[in-house]
Formats: structure tokens, sequence, C-alpha cells
């Protein structure tokens, strides 16, 4: 199916789906300040090919989806917990997405942004998520998931200015918080970050989702009631969400996890395999 957009939680976003129809529904939510399309065509056609209709598409303020308003101060967002909108809003559009979809129930999985705010879906809609898989997030407690003093710089470096320099510092980024154990895919990562940028990137949007991280409170207590069977997969050489991170996640929701050795801040084709394996055992638990 091509791109479309729908109204969902009073915004427009847009998505995307592979597979059948009629196939057991799984969404996939992204990163901070990345689109939908982060999620790979391959990665997306070979989870289809497991018998699942999966659901990508870009959050607020990413991609083509609505862009928003609001000035960012992080470190108000941090102490003050003040920010443009929330987790919880942002799970809120991954509820209402599904509902204008007709897709009751779904299997979620959230990489790093996007597994926090997966747990805040099956925290605050638990009857929408079948099965839950958080990769490479955390729980919001501000003592563990901690990034490396360069990674954490990473983050707030200039926007830059064009085509050109986007593509570079995405390609720089990447160098630093990737995965060290495996090969860096230089020509995939340009090619990634020149799709990115012609799709619309949104440098206001970006820090506004930093906020909502910033201002969470940790979910450590909320994830303990939860019954969904549920999956935390991690880099076991994160420098950006530390491995603490994802342990203290599989800990509070009694989940199976799966530390990649070798495995950063990213989702590396060679790790593909034994995502796409977890995610479906993980499913087949609902």
């Amino acid at each position: 199916m091509s791109e479309q957009t729908t109204q969902a939680n009073g915004i427009t976003l847009c998505h995307e789906e592979f597979g059948a129809a009629d196939a057991p529904p799984l969404v996939l939510i992204m990163g901070l300040a990345a689109p939908m399309t982060w999620w790979d065509d391959d990665f997306c056609e070979q989870l289809a090919a497991r018998g699942f209709r999966v659901i990508r598409f870009d959050n607020r303020d990413a991609g083509r989806s609505q862009r928003m308003s609001g000035r960012v101060d992080v470190v108000r967002a941090y102490l003050l917990r003040a920010a443009p909108y929330s987790l919880a809003d942002m799970a809120d559009d991954t509820a209402g997405l599904l509902e204008a979809l007709g897709v009751e129930q779904a299997h979620v999985v959230g990489a790093s942004l996007g597994g926090m705010i997966a747990q805040t879906l099956a925290i605050r809609h638990p009857g929408r998520v079948r099965s839950l898989t958080s990769i490479m997030s955390t729980t919001g407690s501000r003592l563990i998931g901690h990034p490396s003093p360069r990674a954490a710089a990473s983050m707030l470096a200039p926007q830059p200015r064009g085509r050109e320099e986007y593509v570079e510092l995405l390609v720089k980024t990447f160098r630093l918080i990737g995965s060290p154990g495996y090969p860096f895919d230089e020509k995939r990562m340009r090619e990634r970050a020149e799709r990115t940028y012609d799709r619309g990137v949104n440098p206001g949007g970006a820090a506004r989702q930093l906020a909502a991280i910033l201002s969470t409170r940790d979910r450590t207590a909320a994830l303990r009631r939860l019954t969904v069977p549920a999956l935390v997969i991690h880099g076991a050489r994160d420098p950006l969400v530390n491995v603490s991170g994802g342990r203290a996640t599989a800990r509070a929701l009694r989940a199976d996890l799966d530390v990649v050795p070798g495995m950063g801040h990213d989702l590396p084709e060679p790790v593909w395999p034994r995502v796409l394996d977890g995610i479906e055992r993980v499913a087949a638990k609902a």
C-alpha cells in the first residue's frame, strides 16, 4: 500500500502498510526525529512474509505527519517536566491510528523513542496491545539508560543547513551511535539520509519530541502491572541508551531479554533475522 494520511487523535498521520489486509496487525513505531522509512522497506517486507499486516507511520512532528507548534527549553523540560506534548499524547496518536484503520488489537514494536511510546501505549490502552517488543529503549527512570558524553553531545549538535549538510551529519551520527560489532554501511546510510531529507525534516519537531522524552516520568511501576507478552531487545554496546535501560525494562515487564553482542543504537541488517525471530516468537505467545 502506498503512503496515506489519516486523521487520528485530532491530528494527521502519514502511514503505510505491508502484507495481507487480513493478517494479524503489527504496528512499528520509530524513534526521535525519525520517519517511518527508518523501518527499512526490506525489514517490513520480511515481517509481512512472516504473516503480519505491517503498519508503519510517521510520528507527529516527523516525516509527512502533522507538524506541531511550541518552543522548547530542554532545561525546563527536564527540571519542570514541561513540554509542548507528552509521550502519552504520542501513544494516543498510535491508538487513534489503529482505531481509524479498524484495528482492534495489534502487536506493537517500538525502537528508542518508539519503544517509550509503545510502553506508554500498553499502559494507557492495554486492550489495543497483543504483544509488546521494546527495542533499544528504557523505562523513563533517570537512574538508568544514560548516553555516553559523546552520544549526548551528538543529539545537541547544531542543525544542518541544506540537504548535503543533513546527509553528512546523519552519517557522522550513526558512525558514532551505530553498531561497532558490524561493518558500517555508509552507502545505505547515505541513501537513508537522502530519502529522509527529501520526505521532509523538521528540526523544531525533533526538539519537541526530545522535550517529550525529557519531561516523562518513570514508567517502571506501571510496566510492572502489565500482563502483555513482551520482549526487550537491546544492543550490548548502545552508546545512546545504555543497556541498563533495556535490562530495567525487561525486569519491569517480566519480559524475555535479548542483549545483542556488538549492536549499538541501530538495527544493522545482519541482526534482522534475530530481531524478526524475536518479534514472531513473542507474537506467538499472544
